[in-house]
């Protein structure tokens, strides 16, 4: 027959004590030295265990935080997911991931899956508009959810501005904005509002690429061969609204005969590196990924909520990975 675990009413035999001291050395509440002695001695033979989750439950409250994410095959997901299980875990807090391919209906059953596990708050990254819990502490990432939803975001229009601003100082004079992403509107949206507001301030010609998930290279190929003449590319400086872009982008220039960074620079966001030499796979705007995730945390698990803004923006900086000529 199947062996059952064991209770504190067996702990308490186990030790000679009465059940009312097993629950006060579990709880953490201060009993006689030899007390406490015993029950953690008769605790450890019988290999009893205390249940946090049910506990949590009785109290109000699990020390559990979800974390939902698109994907954590990236380098920025994967980063971002480490840092907050670190954050999470400095404060004595667990974290639950769920993973959404970025699909609508897997971020909805997500938040399903949320209220049946009873967490204390949620931190999202998400590709789409979510119904948010009422009375559960929510902070979103990237992407503003309502005004009573905390967002989290890079300065992602000085970023923008940044990354123009530094293809111009590099010597372009034709530069263009290349962005793949959700059609659903979020703050990484601004990176493209930036760089056109420098270029407009500079009265720099400039050109716009702005396609959905999933675009094929085929509409970059055709987009590139417009601005082609006798083989040379009219556009010098390019800037890529994530570094995986400009990764892609860098190839497709290479395979049409143009080189990087001499004939055209190219500019990414995020500030990925590479695993094992941690140097970037390209010239970028780094994201500070642990401040993102910190300040998440702190968002989430502030006391007082009502000061909390509905929008923090975190500063970026540039760095140069290859893809440029500085």
């Amino acid at each position: 027959m199947k062996k059952t675990m064991p209770t504190m009413k067996d702990v308490a035999q186990e030790a000679g004590v009465a059940l009312g001291t097993v629950s006060k050395v579990f709880n953490g509440i201060p009993v006689g030295e030899s007390y406490r002695i015993k029950v953690e001695a008769a605790a450890k033979k019988l290999g009893y265990e205390v249940n946090q989750y049910a506990r949590g439950l009785r109290a109000g409250t699990t020390s559990t935080i979800a974390l939902i994410l698109p994907h954590v095959d990236h380098p920025f997901f994967s980063t971002l997911a480490q840092y907050i299980c670190e954050a999470l875990l400095q404060r004595s807090y667990r974290m639950l991931l769920y993973v959404t391919a970025a699909q609508p209906e897997a971020e909805r059953e997500c938040l399903g899956m949320v209220r049946q596990n009873k967490v204390d708050g949620v931190i999202a990254l998400t590709y789409n508009q979510l119904e948010v819990v009422e009375g559960l502490p929510f902070v979103s990432i990237d992407r503003c959810l309502g005004p009573d939803i905390p967002c989290v975001a890079s300065d992602n229009y000085t970023g923008g501005r940044l990354a123009a601003e530094k293809l111009l100082e590099l010597g372009c004079v034709h530069p263009a904005f290349l962005r793949v992403g959700s059609p659903n509107l979020s703050e990484t949206d601004k990176r493209g509002d930036g760089f056109e507001s420098l270029c407009r301030a500079k009265q720099v010609p400039y050109e716009m690429l702005r396609l959905d998930d999933g675009a094929e290279d085929i509409l970059f190929h055709e987009f590139f061969r417009s601005h082609m003449e006798d083989g040379k590319l009219s556009i010098d400086g390019i800037f890529c609204s994530t570094d995986l872009l400009a990764c892609r982008i860098r190839t497709m220039l290479e395979n049409l005969g143009i080189r990087v960074p001499e004939d055209v620079q190219i500019i990414g966001f995020d500030g990925i590196r590479q695993f094992g030499t941690g140097s970037l796979y390209c010239s970028t705007i780094i994201q500070p990924v642990r401040k993102i995730a910190e300040t998440c945390v702190d968002l989430l698990l502030a006391k007082n909520r009502s000061n909390i803004p509905a929008l923090v923006c975190l500063p970026v900086s540039y760095a140069s990975g290859g893809t440029t000529n500085g």
